[in-house]
C-alpha cells in the first residue's frame, strides 16, 4: 500500500453536539445508578453464545450422531461463532464488557479461539475503523476484495459491475479469509490503514501461531482423528460452519456503513475534515432493526453502530436505552441520525449501493440520494 499521509478532524468546530451527547448519556447512567459495562442479561448472552458453538461442537465430537445430524451441528456452530463475534468478542476487545482490563483481554481471547486474531482486529477495527469511519485509503472496512468497491472514490474496475451479486459470495467467504490468510497478511504488512511500518510484539507473533494452531487443531485435526468421517465429510462441515457465520457477519457489518444515506467524505488540501469527530462519525453511520429485540439481541451493538462509534466503551446491552438520547439530540442540532427500520430495508439498501458503487456513470453526488 501507499504511504498514506494520516486524516485529522476539525474538532475545534462543532463541539456543542459532543459536550450535550456525552453529558445526556452519562447522567443517563448516573441517574439510574447503572455501570455502562455488562449487565446479568449480558453474561446470560455470553454463555449462551458460547454453548451454543462449543456444545455442537461437543455433540458432534462425541460421535453420537449420524451423519446428517453432525452436518447440522456445524450450521448451528457457524451461527454461534457469529454471535460470540457480535456479542462477546467485540465488547471485550473494545474494553466494553467490563471494568476490569483482565475480564476484558480473558473474554478477548474468544475471538482467537474461533480462529481470528483479537489483536490485529483491535488496531484494524477498533483504531482505524472508528477513526476514519468510511474514508477511502484510511478505512480498512473499505477493502472487503479488489472486486468489491465499497467507496465511491476506490479505483473502478469492470468487475464492479456485477458487485451486487459478487459480494455475497464474498462476504460468505470472510471467516475463509480470517482464519486462513487475514491475519498472517496484516501482521505481514509494513502499513496498516495511515500507519506506516507497523511492527507488533514477538508476544503476540506468539498467541497468533499458537491460538491459530489450536484452532485448526480442535477444528481439523481432531475431528478427522477422533471421528468416524472422511476428509471430504470434515470438509462439507468445515465449510457449513464458515459459510453460515461468514454471509451473517460480512451482512451485519456492511448495514453500519455502506448503505444510503451515509457520507464518504475526503479531506481537504490540508489533509483534515471539516468537522468534528462525532459529527463524522454520525454521517457515515447507519442503524437498523432498533425495535427487533430478537435481531437486537443477537448482534449485540451491531444495529445500533452509531452508538457503538460514539461511545465504544458501553457495552453493547445499552446502547438500545441510550439510542434515545442520541438520536434526540442529533435531532436538536440538525445532524443527521441515519436507520432502517427493518433488518431487510437496510439489506436492501445496501444492494442498491453496491450497485451504484458498481456503475461506471455514477458520481459521488448520487451518494446521498
Amino acid at each position: 500500500m501507499a504511504e498514506v499521509e494520516r486524516v485529522t478532524f476539525n474538532n475545534s468546530t462543532s463541539r456543542e453536539f459532543s459536550q450535550t451527547v456525552k453529558q445526556r448519556v452519562n447522567q443517563y447512567f448516573e441517574e439510574r445508578n447503572l455501570s455502562k459495562h455488562a449487565n446479568t442479561q449480558m453474561v446470560i448472552k455470553t454463555i449462551i453464545m458460547l454453548t451454543l458453538y462449543f456444545g455442537p461442537y461437543a455433540l458432534i465430537m462425541s460421535g453420537s450422531f449420524s451423519l446428517g445430524a453432525m452436518w447440522f451441528l456445524t450450521f448451528v456452530m457457524g451461527i454461534g461463532m457469529a454471535g460470540i463475534g457480535f456479542s462477546v468478542s467485540h465488547d471485550a476487545l473494545h474494553g466494553a464488557y467490563s471494568s476490569n482490563k483482565h475480564i476484558n483481554r480473558a473474554l478477548g481471547y474468544t475471538f482467537d479461539l474461533v480462529g481470528a486474531n483479537g489483536y490485529i482486529w483491535k488496531i484494524t477495527h477498533n483504531i482505524i475503523h472508528h477513526t476514519y469511519t468510511n474514508i477511502h485509503e484510511h478505512d480498512e472496512d473499505l477493502e472487503v476484495a479488489e472486486f468489491i468497491r465499497l467507496s465511491p472514490h476506490s479505483e473502478y474496475k469492470s468487475i464492479h459491475r456485477i458487485q451486487h451479486i459478487l459480494a455475497f459470495f464474498a462476504y460468505s467467504l470472510s471467516t475463509f479469509f480470517w482464519v486462513f490468510i487475514k491475519d498472517y497478511k496484516h501482521f505481514a504488512k509494513d502499513n496498516i490503514g495511515p500507519y506506516e511500518n507497523k511492527t507488533h510484539p514477538m508476544s503476540e507473533w506468539i498467541i497468533l501461531f499458537v491460538t491459530k494452531a489450536l484452532y485448526y487443531t480442535y477444528m481439523l485435526v481432531l475431528p478427522l482423528l477422533l471421528l468416524d468421517i472422511s476428509w471430504v465429510h470434515l470438509l462439507i462441515g468445515f465449510t457449513t460452519l464458515h459459510l453460515t457465520a461468514g454471509l451473517t457477519v460480512g451482512i451485519v457489518f456492511q448495514l453500519a456503513h455502506v448503505v444510503e444515506g451515509t457520507d464518504h467524505p475526503l479531506p481537504d488540501e490540508d489533509n483534515m475534515i471539516d468537522e468534528h469527530w462525532m459529527i463524522h462519525e454520525m454521517v457515515t453511520t447507519n442503524n437498523f432493526a432498533r425495535d427487533n429485540k430478537a435481531l437486537c439481541w443477537f448482534v449485540g451493538g451491531l444495529n445500533f453502530q452509531i452508538e457503538h462509534h460514539l461511545f465504544p466503551r458501553i457495552c453493547s446491552v445499552h446502547y438500545p436505552a441510550i439510542s434515545h438520547i442520541v438520536e434526540k439530540t442529533a435531532k436538536e442540532f440538525d445532524i443527521p441520525y441515519n436507520q432502517h427500520d427493518t433488518f431487510f430495508e437496510a439489506v436492501a439498501s445496501h444492494y442498491r449501493t453496491l450497485k451504484k458503487f458498481g456503475d461506471p456513470e455514477f458520481t459521488y453526488s448520487e451518494a446521498h440520494t
